[in-house]
């Protein structure tokens, strides 16, 4: 077994230095980097290069240290350095140095015996006599034990910390491999998923097409056969008209009149088939991607193709607030989307186009409000800020739907009407319909008494200047006076 190396020059050497951060260099290497610092030690190192307090019992042979016999025992626990191969000194050639004493730096003629307590360092007799005369000294045989405790608790302390980082440092491998465990595992599951959401995907596209091409067969069938019909008819015609040219050039009087009523009825049986005069079908065949198809495969998809195409001629408009509105009320009407069969479109995302005008200002508009219900109907509410007659205007991709535009009446808000109310204009007045309520306004005629042919009692109706009944539990059927009249809240609709 070769010896220790200096990490520093890595030449194999055997004295060793130990540093303040506990790695070791050969003197040669220390002397380089400059004075150590501490008193300097006679010949070799005669104490512990640890605990600098027991005397060299033992040497490492991998470390190059010297060690106190707890040093050593210390040594050989360690999990670090429980592989080190620890000799005792007395079986190397280093042993003849180990007994050497340690001098004092500053006396080099004496030995260093005591422990300045103050200074934390070994002095010697002419120290305590000097510049540490004041301070609390002891021989090291006396200090060493309790300082050594003091180490002991220290390195108990250090082990343990030793043994929780060793623990985290487990935990910290443990979950680096459930990490690696779990995300194989993760990236398994989203092949899995990827490769389902392909064939879903696939499938849908498959079932896209083949309906595309259902379509596209069912709309060129129906050509052929409006193709076929209006051939057959044109080849009618052609033949008639050819017979009937024919006939008028080259055909004799009498041929003529013979053959008129033949030729009159074929040429007016061929004008009188009804065909259309467009083709019976469009290429209105749209794909929305956006459109949600349902499940494939487990999987939700989407895009459509979309067959029916908005026919704002078609398109119809409901609501009781259709035409009549209330001056600072929320009102509103529907928009119901058809197709060009008339049949209801049931999806939204059309671009649906409110204007609301007053006729009479031109500055006066409703802002109106378009909520798309994603089912083919869409629900516009507006608030009309003055009353009067507005125009409505309801466009679907630019064209006006069914009914549109059309004449908006908004009337007066409702207020709160506060007035004295009188009885009837028979027993208030004596009939006299030009009565007039503490309002100001004229009472209207008719006869609403008590109808029971005597005064006070109760049940009688009181009317409103703006004609509204209301009940009373007392009949006023004097005329009216200061004392009579009675002030009552009601709101009426003006």
């Amino acid at each position: 077994m070769s010896g220790p190396r200096c990490p520093q020059c890595a030449q194999p050497c055997v004295s060793l230095r130990l540093l303040p951060c506990l790695h070791s260099l050969c003197e040669p290497c220390l002397r380089r980097l400059g004075p150590p610092e501490g008193p300097p030690r006679a010949g070799a190192a005669a104490g512990c290069d640890l605990c600098a307090d027991g005397a060299a019992a033992g040497r490492c042979l991998t470390c190059g240290v010297r060690l106190c016999r707890f040093c050593c025992r210390a040594h050989r626990r360690q999990k670090k350095t429980a592989s080190h191969a620890v000799t005792e000194l007395e079986n190397t050639k280093d042993w003849s140095q180990a007994g050497k004493p340690l001098l004092c730096p500053s006396h080099p003629t004496e030995e260093l015996r005591l422990f300045c307590e103050q200074c934390d360092q070994l002095v010697c007799q002419d120290c305590v006599l000097g510049r540490h005369c004041q301070h609390p000294c002891d021989f090291t045989g006396n200090v060493i034990h309790r300082h050594g405790n003091a180490l002991r608790e220290l390195l108990r302390n250090t082990q343990q910390h030793m043994d929780t980082v060793e623990d985290v440092l487990s935990q910290v491998d443990d979950m680096g491999s459930a990490i690696c465990s779990r995300a194989e595992a993760v990236a398994a599951e989203i092949c899995l998923f990827a490769r389902g959401y392909v064939k879903a995907v696939e499938e849908h596209r498959d079932r896209l097409l083949k309906q595309l091409e259902d379509l596209k067969v069912q709309k060129e069938n129906l050509l052929h056969l409006q193709k076929a019909q209006l051939q057959q008819l044109l080849l009618d015609m052609r033949t008639g008209v050819e017979f009937m040219e024919h006939l008028l050039m080259s055909g004799s009087d009498v041929d003529i009149l013979v053959t008129k009523g033949v030729v009159s009825s074929r040429l007016t049986k061929l004008n009188n088939i009804a065909y259309s005069t467009h083709p019976s079908v469009d290429d209105r065949i749209q794909f929305s991607p956006h459109e949600r198809a349902g499940q494939c495969c487990g999987y939700e998809v989407f895009g459509a193709i979309l067959n029916k195409v908005v026919d704002p001629a078609r398109c119809t408009l409901h609501g009781e607030d259709l035409h009549s509105a209330r001056q600072n009320q929320l009102s509103g009407f529907t928009l119901l989307c058809k197709d060009t069969t008339g049949e209801r479109i049931g999806r939204g995302g059309e671009a649906v186009w409110v204007t609301i005008s007053h006729k009479d200002k031109r500055d006066c508009a409703v802002k109106p409000t378009v909520c798309d219900n994603g089912d083919g109907t869409y629900c516009i509410s507006y608030s009309p800020e003055e009353p009067g007659l507005y125009a409505v205007c309801v466009c679907v991709k630019g064209q006006h739907v069914q009914g549109s535009p059309f004449t908006l009446v908004v009337k007066h808000k409702f207020r709160e009407h506060q007035g004295v109310f009188h009885c009837c204009t028979f027993c208030s007045s004596g009939g006299q319909k030009a009565a007039r309520c503490a309002c100001g306004g004229t009472m209207p005629g008719g006869y609403q008494g008590c109808g029971h042919g005597h005064k006070g009692h109760p049940g009688c109706h009181h009317w409103s200047c703006c004609g509204q009944v209301k009940e009373s539990s007392e009949c006023l059927c004097e005329p009216p006076s200061d004392a009579s009249q009675r002030s009552l809240l009601r709101t009426v609709a003006l």
